[in-house]
Order: structure tokens, then C-alpha cells, then sequence
């Protein structure tokens, strides 16, 4: 994996966040990397390899309550571009691509909608769509958790050891046991460790987002896994109808995990809007 570097900010509002990047060409273009629910937000070894292969650097950091970045109570997924702004600021970096997985999808768009010129373009998979308009529960394995999350802090506080891979189809634990072992590596500890982080993801992703996703200027890509029962593909459908200016590749045999194999392809496309 390329060589690294990790700080520790603290910020106006007496908060820390734990950020990380690979380092090398101050000149190479950047991706942001959101995670997923729970994760610590260190750097994952298949999105930097990914990103170098192509000439691209890698940018991580952990949500407020995650990996060593302080509680955020309340915060919603709008207050991702702050923090995101700040880690930005503290590398040097001053345009960026965002990509996040699962959970990390709404936090990417966040930073599309809210960071103006500082942003290129968003990678979303396997992502959230906001729960107002449709039927988010539909096909999906388990519920619970969101629905508690929906109803309040403290209700979903109550689940909090529910493990999240219940939708899990084999093509994930495949991908679980092969290239993204790193994911799993890092997102059961995670869970462990920082259940709060989780607790505050589902609330955020349960209530208003804090902006709309039609202030989503940027090219947007959407990447849906067809078998995905963690978040079922009626997600990807409609941001793809929330969204200005974005395209869903849809991918039938994938779940939740196994659709990030296309990380890579998803890179490509980011590489060729620059081009």
C-alpha cells in the first residue's frame, strides 16, 4: 500500500477528527473516501491500491464517534462537508472526488451539494436514499434498526448491537473472504468499539439530511448491486430520480459487499471526467 500519514484536528468547536491520506504527487487528483455503518475510517488497502493504480491519492477520515474523532451529538449528514472541509484544509487538498459505500453514500453527496468548486464529482455505492417519497424498507432484510433510528436516539440506542448482516448474500461473503477482507477486518471491531458512531449514522440517515439533493451539481455516479438487501436497489432508483446530473450502473448479481468490486470502474469513470 502507498505510504501514509494520519493527523489528529482540532477544531473551532472544540471537537477532534482522526483524518488519513496517502501521500506522494501534490499535484494528483484526490478521492475522498466515506465510509460505511460502522467503520473507524482508516484507509482500506483495495480503495488505495484502486486509486493509485490511477494515479489518484486516497483521503479518509472517521465520523464524529468513530476511530478517533469526537462525538458530534445531533449532527445530521449535511455537517459531513464541514469536517470534510476541515480535513481538506489540514492536507493541503484544495479539489476533491467523493466516494462513499453504503452510509458513506449520502455523506459523499453531502460534500457534492455543499462544498461548491472544492468538488469534482460523487461516487455513490450501494448507497442511502433519503427516507421521504418512497418505500425504503421495501426488500430490505432487516428494518429495525432505521426504524428505531426514525422514532429517536434513544430508541435506536436500544439495537445497538445489531450486527447489519442480515442481508449479507453470498456473493458479499465471497467478496468478505477475498479482495475486501479488509472491510470486514476493519467494521466488526469498529462496531465494538465505537457503537455511538453507529447510533448517530442511523439517526442522521433516519431524519432530514440537511440538504437537498438537488443542490448536487457535480456528476454524480450511482452503483447499485441488484441482490443488495442491506440497501435494496429501489435506493439507487430513486436518487437516480432526485438527483441533476447522475447515471446508475446497475450490477444484478451483486449484494451490498460484492458491489464494490466495481470500485475500480467507478475510479475509471471519476478519471475520465478530468480527462
Amino acid at each position: 500500500m502507498d505510504a501514509t500519514t494520519s493527523v489528529t484536528l482540532d477544531l473551532p468547536d472544540g471537537r477532534t477528527l482522526r483524518a488519513h491520506a496517502t501521500t506522494g504527487d501534490p499535484d494528483a487528483g484526490v478521492v475522498v473516501w466515506h465510509h460505511g455503518t460502522p467503520q473507524s475510517g482508516a484507509l482500506l488497502a483495495p480503495v488505495v491500491e484502486a486509486a493509485a493504480r490511477r494515479g489518484l491519492r486516497v483521503v479518509s477520515y472517521g465520523r464524529p464517534s468513530y476511530g478517533g474523532s469526537s462525538a458530534r451529538p445531533g449532527r445530521d449528514v449535511a455537517s459531513a462537508a464541514g469536517d470534510v472541509a476541515a480535513v481538506l484544509d489540514a492536507f493541503g487538498i484544495t479539489r476533491a472526488a467523493f466516494v462513499g459505500a453504503s452510509g458513506g453514500g449520502p455523506h459523499a453527496l453531502a460534500c457534492g451539494a455543499l462544498l461548491g468548486e472544492r468538488a469534482t464529482a460523487v461516487v455513490s455505492l450501494a448507497g442511502l436514499a433519503p427516507f421521504d417519497g418512497f418505500d425504503w424498507a421495501a426488500g430490505m432484510a432487516s428494518d429495525a434498526a432505521l426504524r428505531a433510528a426514525a422514532r429517536g436516539r434513544d430508541e435506536r440506542a436500544a439495537l445497538a448491537d445489531d450486527d447489519g448482516v442480515a442481508g449479507f448474500v453470498e456473493a458479499d461473503w465471497a467478496a468478505l473472504r477475498g479482495a475486501w477482507g479488509a472491510l470486514g477486518e476493519d467494521a466488526g471491531p469498529a462496531g465494538q468499539a465505537w457503537p455511538d458512531g453507529a447510533i448517530d449514522d442511523d439517526v442522521a440517515y433516519a431524519s432530514p439530511w440537511g440538504f437537498a439533493l438537488a443542490d448536487v451539481r457535480v456528476p454524480v455516479l450511482l452503483v447499485h448491486g441488484g441482490l443488495d438487501r442491506v440497501v435494496p436497489p429501489a435506493h439507487g432508483r430513486r436518487l437516480l430520480d432526485l438527483l441533476p446530473d447522475a447515471q446508475l450502473w446497475q450490477r444484478p448479481h451483486d449484494g451490498h459487499v460484492s458491489v464494490l468490486h466495481a470500485l475500480p470502474v467507478a475510479l475509471d469513470w471519476l478519471v475520465d471526467l478530468t480527462a
